[in-house]
């Protein structure tokens, strides 16, 4: 039964004598601190509903006569007013009211008292949203969902939420693309775009989960399929010059010198190959969103760019179409890698020998020597008559320094302070993707998937509230062609 809202407001102030009473008797009993805690929340949720039901009835039902006109048409009031169903953060709330349309029998087109509240296209109040849909960037649906039951005592469905989340989502990255630049004085000096993969679980066709005649994969046959989230970002940052022996000290040696200066305005994405169809890769579309980016943020080329990453041929090849100005730099953690994996071909893992051979390597690599470290490492190979497993590890080192060679000019980058580890990066890809795709037993579809990392960068951006009210304006204007408040 729907209360007048008179009665309504009388029993909330009920509640609230009811909840004071309850504080005082509690007082006097000696009750614990966090028993009265949950029951005072539990009661204002109850007096929150009381209210809100209140507010809603007091708006009236909508009734605006038998005929009204609506964008140039002519509609009807429907015989009996209609019930719908609005789930807020208090409980469910009933709104009953008017609704009009060309005919009795056609689709409801305008019903004056939504409009007047401005209620959601769906059930859930744009509040409930926010809320669960933040958790839901977080921790999986099931988390999600069962943390906001405990929470406020609702229990939508899983289903729910990730329907939600894929709706929400449309919207999110036309938004990310039209967000305006920071301002030129909060920069820093150089322009950093930095890009990385990371596979993401998908669930298996149906096809492949029926029961086949063999229970056990076949060779080289996994458990999971997974397919790549390539994860872009850019990011200013100052100047930071620093000798060979500077940065020798600081990874080898764990000795920082100086205090490094910190990213600026740090903006992520992450894309996927939506159809196998589509024109663009996932690889392309975070290209051409980071030189979006650093077209909007440095349209007359002021500051140097600087394009940092790991080894991978598609990445430098997608960086060479979208990012041509760019001084390309190889990251020296990967780098490093692939010295520390020669190392253990010559040395005993944890040996002082094997650090020397490292950080003697490393400070020639830095001072632009790396053609002395690819011969030096072939005479070793040779002279040690290495066979098996360490020559192909030896030889996969020196052919990944060939390869990028064009990359490791680190005399120069030290000497212009440029950035010289893609750190952003590997954190964007743990951040962005592993800590919230991977979860065990996680399995996701491409649109689900993708869905999420919207979303989550969003989040990640600093730019959640800022979209949680174009999604509002949005809708509001969409449904009844007005501005939000």
């Amino acid at each position: 039964m729907i209360l007048s809202h008179e009665k309504a407001f009388s029993k909330a102030n009920t509640q609230l004598e009811e909840m004071v009473e309850f504080a005082i008797e509690a007082a006097k009993s000696g009750e614990r601190i966090d028993v009265v805690e949950r029951q005072l929340f539990s009661r204002l949720l109850g007096i929150g509903h009381t209210v809100l039901q209140a507010f809603v009835t007091g708006q009236g039902d909508g009734d605006a006569g038998p005929g009204i006109e609506q964008n140039g048409v002519a509609l009807r009031r429907l015989k009996g007013r209609r019930q719908r169903r609005y789930l807020s953060i208090f409980g469910e709330i009933t709104v009953k009211r008017w609704v009009y349309a060309r005919r009795a029998g056609q689709k409801v087109e305008h019903a004056p008292l939504d409009a007047r509240l401005g209620l959601p296209e769906g059930d859930f109040s744009y509040v409930l949203m926010d809320w669960l849909q933040q958790f839901c960037v977080h921790v999986s649906f099931h988390e999600a969902v069962a943390g906001l039951r405990k929470l406020l005592n609702l229990a939508p469905s899983e289903r729910a939420a990730e329907h939600m989340n894929q709706h929400l989502a449309k919207e999110a990255e036309g938004f990310q693309l039209n967000q305006p630049p920071p301002e030129p004085e909060s920069e820093g000096e150089l322009l950093v775009a930095t890009a990385d993969g990371k596979g993401v679980p998908m669930r298996r066709p149906l096809a492949e989960k029926l029961p086949r005649s063999s229970p056990r994969r076949g060779k080289g046959e996994k458990a999971n399929k997974k397919q790549m989230a390539y994860v872009g970002a850019v990011y200013s940052i100052d100047r930071f010059k620093r000798s060979a022996a500077d940065v020798v000290d600081e990874v080898c040696r764990k000795a920082s010198k100086a205090k490094r200066p910190r990213p600026c305005h740090k903006q992520m994405w992450a894309e996927m190959t939506r159809h196998p169809e589509d024109e663009a890769t996932g690889r392309e579309r975070v290209f051409a969103e980071m030189a979006v980016e650093c077209q909007f943020r440095d349209p007359k080329h002021h500051k140097k760019l600087v394009c940092l990453m790991d080894g991978e041929r598609a990445l430098w090849e997608m960086a060479g179409t979208w990012l041509d100005r760019a001084v390309g730099v190889l990251d020296l953690f990967h780098v490093l890698e692939r010295l520390w994996t020669a190392a253990h071909c010559f040395h005993g893992e944890g040996s002082t020998a094997a650090k020397d051979f490292v950080s003697h390597r490393l400070q020639m690599l830095l001072e632009g020597k790396v053609g002395y470290v690819i011969g030096g490492l072939r005479r070793l190979c040779n002279s040690h008559r290495l066979k098996g497993e360490k020559r192909r590890r030896v030889a996969a080192a020196i052919t990944y320094y060939e390869n990028n060679r064009e990359h490791m000019r680190y005399d120069e980058y030290l000497k212009a302070g440029y950035p010289i580890g893609s750190g952003v990066a590997e954190g964007a890809c743990r951040h962005l993707v592993k800590d919230r795709m991977e979860g065990t037993g996680m399995r996701w579809t491409v649109a689900g998937a993708q869905a999420m990392l919207h979303l989550r960068a969003l989040f990640l951006n600093g730019r959640w509230d800022e979209f949680i009210d174009h999604h509002i304006q949005t809708e509001q204007t969409r449904l009844y062609r007005k501005t939000a408040a």
